[in-house]
């Protein structure tokens, strides 16, 4: 048979709650010293952190010499304001009217000649000439025969050209007239040989509408290697 506690005559039974209240300075105490013990092997088992070397040098510093002051100008003279214009005092006679002007007055056998139209020789050099037609290579073949006979054999056999650009003044029939450098090529030979491929050209007539007119124009004539 299990024994049981019978409490004694004129003692109520104890309740849960009054032995829980009872025990729990025990586990209080106990529960204080459990934490302790677990604080104290954390703080002495934990890796040791260190903090890292974040130092550093700094470099000298040199002085850069500054640029010299620069004077400011004086600001410009302020501009003189427009005179106010001032009514006349002087007295002006109303009824003055200019005197119609007639042919009987001024006949036209007496009037003076007109202006003599000035010509300007546009032969003397290279300056614009109007036209609505260009003038235009009538003997392609020989000038390119020309040009392969007048290149230079040292610059050919060299592999060295170039484009050298004539003047042409062409008169009212095509024929050149004279014939001058516009634009070199860098080597005198050159410019040389191509003034005599100028000489062969023969051009059609420039128009200006429907007349003939001399111009002057400028064609390109370039020596190269094939």
């Amino acid at each position: 048979m299990n024994a049981q506690a019978v409490p004694s005559p004129g003692t109520e039974p104890e309740t849960a709650n009054e032995r829980f209240k009872r025990s729990f300075s025990a586990w209080f105490w106990g529960s204080m010293l459990i934490a302790t013990a677990m604080h104290f092997a954390v703080f002495n088992f934990w890796p040791q952190l260190t903090a890292a070397d974040i130092s550093y040098t700094g470099e000298e510093l040199t002085a850069i010499e500054l640029p010299p002051e620069i004077e400011i100008p004086p600001p410009p003279k302020q501009i003189a304001r427009p005179a106010v214009p001032v009514i006349a005092t002087a007295d002006v006679n109303e009824d003055i009217t200019i005197a119609p002007t007639t042919f009987e007055e001024n006949p036209v056998e007496e009037l003076p000649p007109p202006p003599a139209e000035k010509k300007t020789d546009i032969s003397a050099a290279p300056t614009f000439t109007p036209y609505t037609v260009a003038p235009s290579i009538l003997n392609r073949k020989e000038v390119i025969a020309a040009m392969e006979r007048e290149y230079p054999p040292l610059l050919r056999d060299a592999g060295i050209g170039g484009t050298v650009k004539v003047f042409f003044f062409i008169d009212e029939n095509g024929i050149v007239k004279d014939r001058r450098i516009d634009q070199s090529s860098g080597h005198e030979q050159l410019d040389q040989a191509a003034l005599k491929v100028a000489s062969i050209y023969r051009f059609s007539p420039a128009l200006n509408r429907d007349k003939k007119v001399p111009v002057w124009v400028s064609f390109p004539i370039t020596f190269q290697v094939r």
